[in-house]
């Protein structure tokens, strides 16, 4: 399993319209083979800080997700909206037995 951890700092004018994107990016990356999980969540401290968590079978699935045509027209729209750039971390299950 690959869990990623995407943080963007969103303009406060522009958070309504980020959140619309997003919506459309969750429904449809949720229909995506190899999705387990996909959330956005707003920082308790500062709610122009927003996090997607994903959740994907293997990296097969994102690579798939990231070549979609949904994720490639949303995206950049996205990241419009955003203050700097995003960070983007991949995380796979640590085998420690």
């Amino acid at each position: 399993m690959i869990r990623i951890v995407a943080r963007s700092v969103v303009q406060t004018y522009q958070k309504e319209e980020y959140l619309r994107l997003a919506r459309e990016l969750i429904v449809q990356s949720r229909k995506e083979p190899g999705c387990i999980s996909y959330e956005l969540y707003e920082d308790i401290h500062n709610p122009n800080v927003l996090t997607f968590m994903e959740e994907w079978e293997d990296q097969t699935a994102v690579d798939r997700h990231n070549n979609s045509t949904h994720f490639q027209t949303l995206l950049p729209k996205m990241q419009l909206l955003c203050v700097g750039s995003t960070e983007i971390t991949l995380y796979r299950t640590a085998h420690y037995e």
